[in-house]
């Protein structure tokens, strides 16, 4: 049996993450989950977005399962994820984009890989006033390290080689940021001399953003810093059809967090309309992660099943006419009809 801590999150949370633990059950994991809280709901109730008892699980069990998290925009308390991503130095943010059946978007031949250094960059807010009086002028500092550029930069060629894939794309803007992204592009480069199998190729970030929503099916694997990776991740879901349809993992040495990246979505909360399937598709990230391999690619091809053959279970989202039920119900069904 495995034990995973469970943080079902904000808003829909609660819903999908019982979607996924009834699938994965369907499917024959036995997994002991260890509910915790953060975000909003955490924050309102203990007066803290991530008790402490919270950090107490992961400490020990070492990997968690989280829903979406609500963090006030400009204001309030900092994002749970970011803090979990440094406290555990959880460095890779791994999040797969794969065109689905009649799941609607521009493009049907997406399958792309995106790796996002987790902890420096600027993405991290190392900010502070010019001037504390006035807060009319601030300043955000970007930090880059070889290590971690080393470390982020085998992890997306170690994936490459082990899941059978061809190019690496190394993203950048080393023309303007001589010193941060030029390091990162300098590791990189060395970083790749030391798989010959596996091409490789840089982009200024620029340059990608306009080559993905041209021609996204000449990427493979993508590794890039903090900042860019959080936006180009996201451009790389609308290509597939949103953040609702792609997972999400990070990864650490010895710890792992995998989670929905979309919103909370407060608005339809506890109205049964929520779509699953990013945290399931995250599930399946942490099922291979645990060796649950089989289990894994079973549900995998049981939401393909749902999507191109029972449209009317899935949710609204995504061009159906079901709910969160429904959905759940005919995944489930479809893994049986596999046995």
């Amino acid at each position: 049996m495995h034990t995973i801590v469970l943080i079902p999150g904000d808003g829909i949370g609660p819903e999908i993450t019982h979607a996924v633990t009834t699938i994965i059950k369907a499917a024959g994991v036995d997994i002991n989950w260890i509910p915790a809280k953060a975000g909003l709901g955490a924050f309102e109730e203990l007066g803290d977005p991530l008790p402490s008892e919270t950090e107490k699980l992961i400490d020990e069990h070492r990997i968690a399962l989280k829903g979406p998290l609500t963090t006030p925009v400009g204001s309030g308390f900092r994002s749970v994820n970011v803090a979990l991503r440094k406290k555990y130095n959880l460095y890779a943010n791994l999040r797969p984009a794969f065109t689905l059946p009649n799941v609607p978007s521009p493009f049907n031949d997406v399958d792309l890989v995106l790796f996002r250094e987790n902890t420096q960059g600027l993405y991290i807010g190392n900010e502070r006033w010019l001037d504390e009086a006035t807060q009319h002028e601030a300043e955000s500092i970007a930090y880059v390290t070889r290590a971690a550029s080393e470390k982020i930069v085998t992890a997306a060629f170690e994936y490459a080689r082990k899941m059978g894939r061809k190019k690496v794309s190394l993203v950048h803007k080393a023309n303007i940021l001589k010193f941060t992204s030029g390091l990162f592009l300098k590791v990189g480069r060395e970083v790749a001399e030391r798989y010959p199998d596996i091409q490789c190729e840089d982009l200024i970030v620029d340059n990608m953003a306009m080559q993905m929503v041209m021609r996204p099916n000449r990427f493979d694997v993508v590794v890039t810093t903090n900042l860019f990776g959080d936006i180009l991740s996201d451009l790389a879901s609308g290509l597939v059809g949103g953040l609702g349809v792609t997972g999400a993992a990070n990864l650490g040495d010895d710890c792992a967090i995998f989670e929905a990246v979309h919103g909370s979505a407060p608005d339809i909360a506890g109205k049964n309309l929520a779509n699953p399937i990013a945290l399931l598709f995250s599930a399946l990230l942490m099922l291979d992660h645990i060796g649950e391999n089989e289990a894994a690619k079973r549900i995998h091809d049981a939401v393909l099943e749902v999507l191109a053959n029972h449209k009317d279970s899935c949710t609204h989202d995504i061009g159906g006419k079901g709910t969160t039920s429904t959905f759940t119900h005919a995944v489930v069904q479809a893994l049986q009809e596999e046995d």
